[in-house]
């Protein structure tokens, strides 16, 4: 196991690295900051994360390929140590749009290796899609790969989802911080975590300025039965090369995810040039087994690379 360059603080409000308080970097994306984590020189490797996480959610598994490339891991908009938005743009199109802003300031235009999760993967997949000779290779995990059923996730989760979809269960999932709270902490990850991580999780949404917004928005953003609408195009024009691409692919599937479940799970199994890994984890199997998240894709970096 290489040695972890990205360690939790005490004070979540400072740099992810004990050992190194240069490793974060902000640029500007539009009318917000994006801060972001960069380790490394060579051809990049980007990491992106879903809701409500970080870049945090990598930092045992970015270990793994250091040395083999630019490693590039940002934070969502209101996410992290990104700064909010001051249009509360916080949908799916306004993420692409950052995301654009983002990859465009950094220069990241060729040989890219993208390793994606939740939100961070539909957001990966939608711009892999539009510029797909930038790719090299993409590592997914918990994706949204195809238009939504609600079929397609556990009955213990359904009905929390389509509560997020009532004015009631709005208030209430930002009254109570429910994305951080309870889909995180408690449902998405086997392990207990820290106190020491769970602050760092619950910064964005704790510090001041900082909002519970987007544990409301994006949820409600996926689609699930074609609505909403403007979801729904986004994912099938994606969903749709996904198909078709010869892209190299690595799932990471998740035992016991729920955000690759069932019929949708068996849709990604028919991608081409795709190796498959399943490890023991929930949603955010990254803090259940970094380790094994890690070696996957080391050994799908060093397949392309060398």
């Amino acid at each position: 196991m290489p040695p972890k360059a990205i360690h939790p603080t005490a004070d979540p409000s400072q740099t992810l690295s004990t050992a190194n308080p240069d490793l974060r970097k902000t640029v500007t994306v539009g009318d917000a900051e994006m801060a972001y984590i960069d380790i490394g020189e060579g051809d990049p490797i980007v990491f992106m994360h879903g809701n409500p996480t970080s870049s945090f959610l990598w930092r045992d598994v970015i270990p793994h390929v250091e040395g083999m490339g630019r490693v590039i891991a940002p934070d969502f908009i209101a996410h992290g140590w990104s700064s909010t938005s001051p249009r509360d743009a916080y949908h799916f199109q306004d993420n692409i749009e950052y995301f654009d802003a983002f990859f465009e300031a950094l220069g990241l235009d060729e040989n890219l290796i993208l390793v994606l999760h939740d939100w961070g993967a539909a957001v990966g997949f939608e711009r892999a899609a539009r510029v797909p000779e930038q790719i090299q290779g993409i590592a997914y995990m918990e994706a949204m790969v195809w238009p939504r059923h609600w079929s397609d996730i556990p009955e213990d989760r359904v009905g929390a989802f389509k509560r997020f979809r009532t004015p009631e269960g709005e208030a209430e999932a930002i009254e109570k911080n429910l994305f951080v709270e309870v889909m995180l902490f408690e449902r998405g990850i086997i392990r207990d975590l820290s106190e020491i991580e769970k602050e760092v999780y619950r910064y964005p949404t704790n510090r001041p300025g900082g909002t519970k917004l987007p544990g409301v928005i994006m949820p409600n953003d996926i689609p699930f039965d074609g609505e909403p609408a403007a979801s729904q195009a986004i994912v099938k024009r994606y969903a749709d090369w996904l198909v078709e691409t010869e892209t190299p692919k690595l799932f990471i599937n998740a035992d016991e995810g729920h955000g690759l479940a069932g019929a949708a799970r068996e849709h990604a199994r028919t991608f081409k040039n795709q190796t498959e890994v399943t490890v023991h984890g929930r949603h955010y199997m990254q803090e259940d087994v970094p380790d094994e998240v890690g070696a996957a894709l080391a050994d799908f970096v060093r397949g392309l690379r060398g």
